[in-house]
Order: C-alpha cells, then structure tokens, then sequence
C-alpha cells in the first residue's frame, strides 16, 4: 500500500507507518522514506487509521488503541475475516470503519480490492477508502455480508493462479519443454488470456468456445479437466476459504 501511494504521486509527508518490531521500522523508512512513529504518535497525528495486522493480533491492537482513537477519525480494516463490528466494540460509539479485502497484485498496482462500509461510515468514508486503494488498482464496493466470499475469490485468488502456473509449467516439462521456455509460455498466456477477458467484455464460456475446435487438442485437454472434477474442485476450495474467513471472525469475538 505504501509503495502504490508513492508511485500514485502521493507526497511521503503525507504518510504515517508503524511497526512493531524496530527492524521493520527501520526497514520501511529506509525504502519508502516514511516516517515511523509510535502507534499512540500516528494515531493522533493520521487523518486515517489503516489496521494492517494479522487478524489474531487485531485484538491486542484495538485493546491498546481503540479507546484513544479521535472522535470522528476513520478506522480502516485490512484484516481478513474480522467484521466492522470487532473493531466498532474497541472504539468510541460512532467511529465510521471500512472494511477493505486488497490482494498482492497491489504490488504491480493490479489489485482487486473490496470496499465495505460499517454502520457509521458515509459516503464520504467510502470515497476516502477509494482514493487510498485506487492508486493499487481496480475498486469496488460491496456489502460487508460478501466479504468473506470477496476473500476467498480475490483475497486468496492470486495463490490459485500461482498454483495453476506451477502445475501448467510442470506439465510443459513433461512434454519436453525446458522449464523457462514452459514458464514463458504460460505467463503471458495468463497475461493475454486476463487482459482479453477485462477488454473484451466476453463471457469467458464465448471466449473459451472460440478456442474449441470440433474433436480438436483444446476439447480433448476440457475432456479430461471435466473427468478430473477440476471445476468441483474449484468450488470446493472457494467454499472452505469463505467457512474460514468466518472461522477467524468466530474465534475473534
């Protein structure tokens, strides 16, 4: 997030980081240029407090620090599966808080990130989180009931690509290709594949039928994906990452 800021135009002197061990503190100010302060000096110093911890610390922060949270300073979540209501039960009554599920792809400012509203977040809460994560890539608003499926379909989405890559990439070994040309191959296949499905506005089954001749190698390869379940398979990992974003929310009451 910090990177995307910076390469967006935003001036370092606009952004706070903390850090709970020195060394990280030290490491982000080296890169980035930021200052980093105390949890207790940011707090009173940001316009926005961005909550970027893993969820089963996001108790012990909130102890700390919710009951000195500002009035009227918006609290934004980065934590998977932790709903506003973990955090609205740590801070004074009426603090607006976003819950937001960004992915890695913010890194090469390609990300799909969520945007939900608690219940005392406005629209003007909400445009504020969008010019945060704008700059990282793509936005999008929905109610905070679907986050858990926007985690397990954006959120863990990436490594589930990586995955396929990795086992595309090992099958193009086993037909005889060398490892880098079979990694080539199939990055920018991905690539070219994801930037036609964005611009082309097609439904992916079109898209997929316009490369499946009759009794042709791509309608033999579907064959044997269909055998395999790989379509069940796919529903049935989306399924348990969504039942354990809710598990983390149900361990975190």
């Amino acid at each position: 997030m910090l990177s995307g800021l910076l390469r967006a135009g935003w001036p370092v002197g606009r952004l706070i980081a903390t850090a709970r061990r020195p060394e990280r503190g030290r490491e982000l100010a080296e890169r980035y240029g930021v200052r980093v302060l105390s949890n207790e000096a940011a707090l009173a110093e940001a316009d926005v407090f961005a909550i970027a911890v893993k969820p089963q610390d996001a108790g012990t922060l909130m102890a700390e620090l919710g009951p000195k949270v500002p009035a009227g300073k918006l609290v934004i979540s980065l934590c998977a599966g932790l709903p506003t209501a973990f955090f609205a039960k740590y801070l004074p009554q009426g603090t607006p808080v976003v819950r937001v599920m960004t992915n890695t792809p913010a890194l090469v400012d390609e990300a799909m990130t969520a945007i939900s509203a608690g219940e005392h977040a406005t629209a003007a809460h909400l445009a504020l989180a969008e010019e945060l994560f704008t700059p990282l890539g793509r936005t999008l608003r929905v109610p905070e009931s679907q986050q858990d499926a926007v985690t397990a379909l954006s959120g863990s989405g990436p490594a589930y690509f990586y995955y396929l890559v990795e086992a595309m990439t090992d099958a193009g070994i086993l037909l005889g290709l060398p490892r880098q040309v079979a990694h080539d191959l199939i990055v920018q296949t991905a690539i070219g594949s994801a930037v036609m499905l964005r611009e082309s506005g097609e439904h992916p089954v079109k898209l997929r039928e316009a490369v499946t001749s009759p009794a042709g190698t791509t309608i033999s390869a579907i064959r044997e994906l269909e055998n395999h379940r790989v379509r069940a398979a796919l529903l049935a990992a989306l399924e348990a990452a969504r039942d354990r974003a809710q598990e983390i929310a149900a361990d975190a009451r």
